[in-house]
């Protein structure tokens, strides 16, 4: 029996998982690469808008054609997966007629069907909007989850054979003889059916073709095969309100500009967005502005948006390209099509083609063509079959309705159960009995969690992604430890308490930006809840066992030596990293007499951002010194491991000495 060739396809998003389910339909050996979670990148930070199309309909016609195109197949395909909430295109005064009018033309010329409503029609559908807009254009658009999307794409190709390897970051790609053979993978820690490695352990992992597939990643591992791929990573912030303030997808009816969306997302509405080209897709500044720019712009299509409450902020990195020599210097002005850049063709290197470009929309159509790419180089006659295979759980969407009215689920949760789990929903909810809800603001049940986890292993965010669950109102605040107890008695303390703090810390990570108004209680309520509960606040009143301070010096000094310590009352004035430096961070402290500037090993402990104002202690007679090219005058004083800053509780002002 002839062997099938072996595939090795490089990350694990929408792209990633499309092109390991189409291959391992066609009978190919696929195996899957990852270096985190299953939509680790910029898949699992996008604003979960299906497109239509018609953001594309003027400056992009032919993605928008792609867009309508999809937007029909992933309906059909992942149900599941979709809420088809319609969208508006809405004029505000002082938006062009002369647009409007080819936004119109534009969507039918693609084949988007559009429909012109008045003010008061588009008010109708949504009460919400501002009381002197124009008029609207009303088109397909809706919501997709791209996490259980992912998931489902990643379920789906393991049925058909491949092997997903989740945690395992490429560190090299292996070239012999002039071609691409494999690649270098480094295990990371993670548990689960998708992690087959140890923590640390290097393999090779060899395969007959590579595809890359990371989106804006992909000149990193271009550059690892010796070749350039120029992808132009482009960042957009993205903000989470409380509710749905919305219910259909609401854009600004202008050419490209900031803020132009507004993404009703299960019970949340997400606001986008920004377009601002970084270096590198990891490593890019996450700014309060562009939070404010979110909500004060789109509150002149949804007013009360300028009162809502907001819970979180992320950032994502889109994976722009263009053909080399264009010279697009602005990126919304570069297209959204997606490109296929054979190696062996581009780069006289045999082994390996690259695929960028492109949204999540789209994810399929791109998955489909990079497969008969493939299956063309090895003589494979095998059709594609995932425009018309339903994905797990879609198999047959009417299950939903049967289910709730088999069982009597009239109740949200019966419902959002129903939704999230499709066909698949007799088989989970019935594993667990009792099913009490775990998570009451996304209506999650301890059945989701527990199926989850079969293939998250201990990873609590991967359990996030897949179920909703820490992802509503309280950002967990009342379910991350329910989370986390569903992995005991199955795995010790301290491996339960370390998924825990990794759940917390990714959900703070996105509230700290949020840090006002009722959000700012909110977030304060949630500390005190775990500080008090389960002291995450290691208070060492509270602690079970002995603490094990450092010992005292057994060196004295005397108090004439001790009077030499000029000890001052100081004020930040501002913070920043130093470049190239992992701890230390660039002070500016006011101390009365003067301001000065002072180095402090704390980059990575404290939200540099929010220490303007802050009352600080310091050192204010220490030689002056340098540090990675900084000059330090002075030092400040904190407490423990955790950089604890020292401060005053009075009214003591900057210059004030310290006796």
């Amino acid at each position: 029996m002839k062997k099938s060739p072996s595939v090795l396809v490089i990350g694990g998003g929408s792209t990633g998982t499309g092109i390991a389910r189409d291959l391992a339909m066609r009978g190919l050996d696929v195996t899957l690469v990852e270096k985190g979670n299953l939509t680790h990148g910029t898949t699992g930070r996008m604003h979960g808008l299906l497109h239509s199309g018609g953001r594309y309909a003027v400056s992009d016609q032919p993605s928008a054609k792609e867009c309508i195109e999809e937007n029909r197949v992933l309906r059909r395909i992942a149900g599941h997966c979709v809420e088809m909430t319609g969208g508006l295109f809405v004029q505000r005064p002082e938006d062009s007629d002369e647009y409007f009018e080819k936004k119109l033309e534009g969507c039918r010329e693609c084949g988007i069907p559009a429909e012109v409503l008045s003010a008061e029609e588009a008010r109708e559908i949504e009460p919400y909007l501002a009381k002197d807009i124009k008029r609207a254009i009303k088109v397909p658009d809706g919501a997709v989850d791209p996490f259980r999307l992912c998931v489902a794409n990643a379920a789906s190709a393991v049925e058909h054979g491949a092997r997903i390897e989740t945690h395992s970051e490429v560190t090299d790609v292996l070239v012999e003889g002039g071609e691409v053979v494999g690649v270098e993978v480094t295990h990371q820690t993670g548990t689960g059916p998708y992690v087959h490695g140890e923590p640390g352990e290097v393999e090779e992992i060899r395969a007959d073709y590579v595809v890359n597939a990371t989106g804006a990643w992909a000149g990193q591992i271009g550059d690892l095969a010796g070749v350039d791929v120029e992808v132009r990573p482009s960042k957009g912030v993205m903000t989470i309100m409380n509710t749905r303030q919305v219910d259909t997808v609401v854009n600004r009816c202008r050419p490209k500009g900031d803020a132009d969306i507004i993404v009703p997302h299960e019970t949340t509405c997400i606001l986008g967005t920004t377009d601002e080209e970084v270096e590198d897709p990891e490593d890019y500044p996450e700014e309060g502005w562009e939070v404010d720019l979110m909500i004060e712009t789109l509150s002149e299509l949804v007013p009360m948006l300028a009162d809502a409450r907001t819970i979180r902020s992320f950032w994502g990195v889109r994976p722009l390209y263009e053909p080399p020599g264009t010279g697009t210097e602005d990126p919304t002005d570069i297209t959204r099509e997606f490109f296929l850049l054979d190696h062996a063709d581009r780069d006289d290197l045999p082994g390996m083609t690259s695929i960028v470009g492109g949204k999540l929309t789209t994810y399929r159509m791109m998955a489909e063509q990079i497969s008969d790419h493939v299956c063309e180089k090895f003589g494979v006659d095998a059709e594609c079959r995932t425009a018309d295979e339903p994905l797990p759980g879609s198999e047959d969407f009417t299950v939903l309705r049967d289910y709730m009215d088999d069982f009597g689920l009239r109740s949200p949760i019966g419902r959002r159960s129903a939704q999230r789990l499709g066909s698949r929903a007799d088989e989970v909810l019935n594993s667990v009995d009792p099913n009490p809800v775990v998570c009451e603001c996304e209506a999650v049940t301890r059945a989701e969690i527990q199926d989850a986890l079969d293939t998250a292993g201990t990873d609590l965010n991967s359990v996030r992604i897949q179920t909703r669950a820490s992802m509503g109102n309280c950002q967990g605040a009342i379910c991350c430890h329910r989370m986390a107890n569903e992995l005991a008695p199955e795995y010790d303390e301290k491996t339960v308490r370390a998924s825990l703090d990794d759940l917390y810390q990714e959900r703070w990570k996105g509230e700290r930006h949020a840090m006002w108004g009722t959000q700012l209680s909110q977030t304060a309520l949630k500390h005190m809840l775990h500080a008090a509960t389960m002291n995450r606040d290691e208070d060492p009143a509270a602690a079970d066992a002995d603490i094990d301070f450092e010992p005292i010096a057994d060196d004295r000094i005397s108090f004439e030596e001790f009077q030499e310590l000029d000890i001052r009352v100081g004020e930040i004035v501002a913070a920043e990293g130093i470049d190239g430096a992992d701890k230390l961070a660039k002070l500016t402290v006011d101390i009365g007499v003067e301001e000065r500037q002072i180095v402090a090993g704390i980059k990575q402990l404290h939200d540099l951002d929010s220490l303007s104002g802050s009352k600080v202690v310091i050192v204010a007679n220490l030689e002056k010194a340098e540090l990675f090219g900084v000059e330090s005058n002075g030092m400040l004083l904190a407490a423990g491991d955790e950089a604890d800053i020292l401060t005053t509780h009075g009214d003591a002002v900057p210059g004030t000495k310290v006796q």
